[in-house]
């Protein structure tokens, strides 16, 4: 009899062993499920999709992740530089597969952090308040608040795609992420979202969860919309891989159209190109090596990632912020190419505007010239300018004084409807020399965002 208890005593230790790595719970709250007919898939994906949309009033994008037992849509801001995931979990969090790992566990390790967490907030424990678990420390990219919370572990669930068409959802069953504080959410994001969802170059963001547990390409491409009405979507693997490429629509002259341009990412996980020279209309703006652009190591701390990288990629900031050096000669140069009688009073933020009925006839073209001198990021149209108010169009860039992260910081109003994509594996990002509108396309009509 005894020798038959023994190796049932045995698998009853382990489990028990096993249990004691998390604190698991689950708040009683509901909320609307996802409801989708169609399997999840245990087969290894080629290509994985997040559509993405804009917000209406703050021009950032979001989009819905499915998490949580059962499956829950939650709506997250985009924040192409953050470390990882964070929302907020005080409220109607509800899954039976929340864990928030230990103190110095294996899961902090990978998130790394190596703080411990002891939560004040209530008598009982829940979602994002427990004691002795990891913490770790999320930020609003807009505000830049940040706060301490809970490192937690869920399922998370992404659309798979399936030749020309979305294809099976694919899960991770112990995705890394934060329960941070519902302060966060409070200022600066758009009304809905619960969080903010990163793709920087950081241990447990998004990417890199995904390229770790499905094993694809360290690749991924993002397509922003202009119209808070339609979707873009951030495909995650590689587009240029055969097998992938009737996902893109008959769109082989968009890929063909690509060209590259080296990739630096700062110490804090942040993507940045080189930018050599800003050109209008022929005329010059920036030179090569510009000390205010590219300053040497001697500038002080805030020019640190401008440093190695000339301009950062940005989805935080709706429009593309210049340090002040470079917006006031970038915007004198734009202004002489175009008539003074249709200049008009500037509308905040914005620093030169125009009657629009003035400039019907077109304003000059902002050319971004990189590495090299053939590799150009053209600025024009839709992308360029912004209607600001009834008749008025605003140049689409913003004065970001004399303290600013680097040179240049490429907001999301330029990067719409342009494919970007980031090959990590090669240390390059791709995009598109014109807007996908001069191919006559769009984000939105790029992919088949239409749940299967």
């Amino acid at each position: 009899m005894a020798k038959n208890m023994a190796p049932i005593l045995h698998i009853l230790v382990i489990s028990l062993s096993y249990s004691f790595l998390f604190v698991t719970s689950s708040s009683q709250n509901s909320q609307s499920l996802y409801h989708n007919s169609q399997p999840t898939s245990s087969s290894k994906p080629n290509l994985l999709v997040l559509p993405i949309q804009q917000d209406a009033s703050t021009k950032l994008h979001w989009g819905n992740i499915l998490k949580r037992t059962p499956l829950m849509q939650v709506p997250v801001l985009l924040d192409l530089n953050g470390k990882h995931l964070w929302v907020t979990c005080s409220q109607h969090y509800s899954s039976s597969t929340y864990q928030a790992p230990f103190c110095h566990s294996t899961q902090c390790s990978r998130a790394n952090t190596h703080q411990c967490f002891t939560c004040t907030d209530s008598t009982t424990s829940r979602p994002g308040c427990h004691n002795n678990t990891c913490g770790l420390i999320s930020s609003n990219p807009v505000t830049q608040e940040s706060g301490l919370g809970e490192l937690a572990q869920d399922v998370l669930a992404l659309h798979s795609t399936h030749g020309s068409k979305l294809g099976s959802l694919v899960k991770i069953p112990q995705f890394l992420f934060s329960c941070a504080p519902t302060f966060l959410t409070q200022k600066g994001l758009p009304n809905n979202v619960q969080g903010a969802l990163g793709l920087g170059h950081a241990p447990i963001s998004l990417p890199n969860q995904l390229f770790s547990h499905f094993g694809l390409k360290r690749q991924f491409t993002m397509c922003l919309s202009s119209y808070p009405t339609s979707n873009g979507a951030i495909l995650f693997g590689d587009i240029n891989d055969p097998n992938n490429n009737n996902y893109i629509h008959n769109s082989l002259d968009v890929l063909h159209d690509m060209v590259y341009t080296p990739l630096t990412i700062s110490k804090q996980g942040e993507y940045f190109i080189q930018v050599s020279a800003i050109r209008v209309n022929k005329h010059m703006v920036i030179p090569t090596k510009n000390p205010s652009m590219f300053p040497s190591s001697s500038s002080s701390s805030y020019h640190e990632s401008s440093e190695i990288g000339g301009a950062m990629i940005t989805t935080t900031n709706p429009y593309t912020v210049l340090r002040h050096s470079i917006f006031e000669v970038f915007t004198q140069v734009f202004a002489n190419n175009v008539p003074k009688q249709a200049q008009v009073k500037a509308v905040g933020p914005f620093g030169l505007c125009y009657d629009t009925k003035k400039i019907s006839g077109g304003v000059p073209s902002v050319d971004l010239i990189m590495d090299k001198s053939d590799v150009v990021w053209r600025i024009s149209g839709e992308n360029l300018m912004v209607q600001a108010q009834d008749g008025v169009s605003c140049l689409g860039f913003v004065d970001g004084g004399v303290h600013t992260r680097a040179g240049i910081a490429l907001g999301t109003h330029q990067l719409e409807e342009n494919l970007v994509v980031f090959d990590l594996a090669r240390s390059r990002v791709g995009f598109n020399t014109n807007s996908l509108k001069s191919h006559g396309k769009s984000c939105s009509n790029l992919f088949d965002l239409n749940n299967p």
